[in-house]
């Protein structure tokens, strides 16, 4: 694995003392709503990627697909077989 350092190369020292100082002195709140904003990018950017690779499936088909993606093929297929169909809900 490579050290912070070697992952973050781009950023200088007294960059990320300055981002280490905000992080640290952050409510709690704002470093939840922080980590939230992230998840919906990573998975906004997930879903355009499947969008990409699948220009023929279903929203139901890019769901799973992201599920299986995020939480492995098992716990997707569990929730494929309990949740309904979007259609079925009216969601679509």
């Amino acid at each position: 694995m490579p050290t912070w350092r070697e992952m973050h190369m781009d950023t200088t020292p007294e960059a990320e003392a300055i981002q280490f100082a905000f992080y640290r002195s952050a409510p709690g709140w704002r470093k939840l709503a922080m980590m939230s904003s992230l998840n919906r990018s990573v998975r906004t950017l997930a879903m355009s990627g499947l969008r990409s690779r699948h220009p023929n499936a279903s929203l139901e088909e890019l769901r799973y697909l992201l599920a299986e993606l995020l939480y492995g093929t098992e716990i997707a297929e569990k929730i494929r077989s309990v949740v309904p169909a979007a259609g079925a809900l009216g969601n679509e």
